[in-house]
């Protein structure tokens, strides 16, 4: 048997699967019946994250992964570019309390960004908290920071390697130092300050694994500061349904504790909405809307006795509504338009809406009074996106964040009164953004539709079908793929890559109905249009089925997983990673059940059908030459489990005998997402040289600085 350096030397790239010398687990006699079709799961026991057989064949499988990895010769060469790419300083807009200005900072290769305040936009900035000393490894991160109304007292959520779950503190602002408040088991939750107190959702101390028991019974508490959580008063629970979200906010003038109520895990993709209004001395909640439905409703502020809500209610591209507390009656605002609010973005500040449009994914901002009345439009320096604006009644200038692919994130701050935007804060990195262009093109998927596509590449690229392009999409949850800049992508530019970003149906780049057309029976769109998006590439040359990568996480990783079931021809390489690739089991881990409303639940006879039918594990065959695959994922990933990982590469491995390596790529101390930035770097890495290697590059070229 070959071992893992010499197969790599010998094959160039092309290792064939009996050369990897990949672990054999052991298969157990488990099967399922769903509505009469007998389902086996021979890996069930991969799900126990908690037992040493697992932990085992974790650790063989990294073995051979890492083994594999360290043999490519410019590994070691890319993250030092990657390194040097990403180290500068990167800010966060600041947001004001009072006269302080709060911002976030990472000097570079900072592990965790470092939170900060200044007094006035001049002042000097000093040190709030530092997540690095938190912990050795830095994969300590800071998940909330809610200051109370009058800038005392600020809610710390902390999370640990990379886990949802945080634990809240309460910091005292004048001293910098912590209150002897503790809160734990805190997850799917803000911090609503009101009085001396605030609002925050917990779930029950999990029985079993705190990384993989499913969640249940999502409760609010109001915690009185200095006190003990035990002493906390249970506001709402509903035990009856214990797989709704219960999530609490406040006005900002705190008038109104708001309950927002939903049921995704019964397929309703909307929500509940209520309130108790404190001037008028009420305890109970009011319903603003008392059952729920597909409808979203979502409170921006409060003007006097009114709400102001963004729904989707008859309006499939979202509105802006007002629903009175006194007459309990609702009245038009801003009304639907053909481009889609984006997703949440409307913001109050300075007495002044300001509403994020989606145009073909691009941002579109306009401002509005708060009679609905349409002031002015906001102009972008270029096509891409916008984010920020938020703020406080008596502002008087916002800030906002702009950002395309070869627009690294700049500050603008606006003035609400002169309407102007001024640079505020602009990043330098160590790349031309001139060398780069970025096209969007419309492609034709299966069923007619047109889907749009974002590609990035080096000017003056030829289309000859050779050029390593990486395809990256997600498709899924209402969620929209706009335009941003990452500086771990420029590396794989300056290789000659194209950089392609599709986006698909299920997301929300075309207001509810896009969204609609991607869920439960109609996923296969979705999919189709991933597929038809690597033939338009290789159709026009960009690439061809031999340097065409694909790329997608968590809903993205299920769309690469079942796009190389489904095409495995028109690929290369696969990168899955933190997928959801066990359709039929999904539901029974963390807060899975909450994925319901967009996939279906096997549990439903028609819906366990289409599950089935694309579920990337069950859908695994022999005899199929399925592209070099890294899996990646890692151990304190509790939204996704790594089970659906564990079990997917088990079986590839088990299937698979042709001649290209399927490793996965297992992180230790880190989430759903990469929890510090040494180890998003060294993913990153990863992630290329594998991409690369596998597509024949054998040395890379040599980049100039700037």
């Amino acid at each position: 048997m070959l071992s893992s350096s010499a197969a790599l030397a010998q094959s160039e790239g092309n290792t064939t699967s009996g050369s990897l010398a990949y672990p054999k687990p052991k298969k157990v006699d488990q099967t399922d019946t769903y509505h009469g079709t007998t389902v086996a799961d021979p890996y069930r026991w991969l799900e126990d994250d908690r037992s040493a057989e697992t932990a085992e064949w974790v650790k063989a499988e990294n073995k051979v992964t890492f083994d594999y990895l360290g043999q490519i010769p410019y590994r070691q060469q890319l993250q030092n570019r990657l390194e040097q790419i990403y180290n500068y300083p990167k800010y966060s807009a600041p947001s004001r309390k009072g006269e302080w200005f709060y911002f976030s900072k990472n000097d570079g290769l900072q592990n965790q960004s470092v939170l900060y305040r200044q007094k006035g936009l001049d002042g000097k900035p000093e040190l709030v908290i530092d997540p690095n000393k938190l912990s050795a490894d830095g994969t300590t991160r800071l998940g909330a920071f809610s200051l109370s109304k009058d800038g005392k007292y600020a809610v710390v959520g902390l999370s640990k390697g990379g886990s949802d779950w945080q634990e809240y503190q309460v910091m005292d602002l004048a001293t910098k130092q912590y209150l002897s408040d503790k809160i734990e088991w805190v997850k799917v939750s803000g911090a609503a300050w009101q009085g001396d107190g605030f609002y925050y959702s917990r779930y029950p101390k999990p029985e079993g694994s705190a990384l993989a028991a499913k969640n249940e019974n999502h409760q609010v508490y109001y915690h009185k500061l200095n006190t003990p959580q035990s002493a906390d008063r249970l506001v709402y629970e509903d035990p009856q349904h214990p797989q709704r979200f219960h999530i609490a906010s406040t006005t900002e003038d705190e008038r109104f504790l708001l309950l927002s109520i939903s049921d995704r895990g019964k397929g309703k993709d909307g929500n509940a909405l209520l309130f108790v209004d404190s001037k008028s001395g009420q305890k109970t909640f009011t319903p603003v809307v008392e059952e729920i439905t597909d409808f979203s409703y979502g409170v921006i502020d409060n003007d006097g006795d009114r709400l102001l809500i963004l729904t989707n209610e008859k309006a499939p591209n979202s509105k802006v509504v007002a629903f009175s507390t006194k007459t309990k009656a609702f009245s038009p605002l801003i009304p639907e338009k053909p481009e889609p609010i984006a997703e949440g973005s409307v913001s109050a500040a300075g007495g002044k809406l300001f509403v994020e449009y989606s145009k073909d994914v691009t941002s579109k901002i306009e401002v509005f009074d708060y009679a609905g009345k349409r002031e002015s439009d906001i102009q972008l320096p270029a096509i891409g996106s916008a984010g920020g604006f938020g703020g406080e009644k008596d502002d008087k200038f916002v800030f906002y964040t702009f950002t395309s692919f070869t627009f690294p994130p700049t500050i603008y701050r606006y003035d609400i009164a002169t309407r102007k935007s001024t640079v505020f804060r602009a990043p330098e990195v160590d790349f031309k953004p001139t060398d780069y262009e970025t096209k969007q093109v419309f492609y034709t998927s299966k069923d007619g539709t047109k889907v749009p596509m974002f590609l990035t590449y080096r000017k003056g690229m030829k289309l000859d079908g050779t050029n390593p392009t990486l395809l990256y999409g997600y498709g899924g949850f209402n969620i929209s793929l706009p335009p941003a800049f990452s500086p771990l992508r420029i590396p794989f530019l300056e290789q000659g890559g194209v950089y392609a970003q599709a986006n698909l149906r299920g997301g929300s780049e075309y207001g509810e109905k896009w969204h609609e057309q991607g869920m439960k029976l109609k996923k296969q769109n979705v999919f189709d249009d991933f597929i038809a998006a690597a033939e338009y590439l290789i159709a026009q040359k960009y690439t061809s089925p031999a340097k065409l990568a694909v790329q997608g996480g968590s809903n993205g990783g299920l769309l690469v997983g079942a796009v190389i079931n489904q095409r495995p021809d028109l690929f290369r390489v696969a990168i899955p990673q933190v997928g959801v690739m066990d359709m039929l089991r999904f539901h029974k881990f963390t807060i899975g059940w909450n994925w319901i409303a967009d996939y279906g639940s096997s549990d439903n006879a028609d819906e366990f059908k289409a599950l089935y039918a694309y579920s990337p594990i069950h859908n695994l065959k022999a005899g199929v030459n399925y592209p070099a695959t890294l899996i990646t994922t890692a151990d304190h990933d509790d939204r996704v489990v790594p089970a659906h990982s564990f079990k997917y590469a088990a079986t590839l491995q088990e299937v698979y005998k042709g001649q290209n390596p399927v490793l996965i790529r297992i992180d230790t101390n880190s989430g759903h997402g990469a929890s510090n930035t040494k180890k998003n770097i060294e993913t990153t890495a990863d992630i290329y040289s594998f991409i690369l290697w596998n597509m024949g590059v054998r040395n890379l070229k040599e980049i100039a600085s700037k």
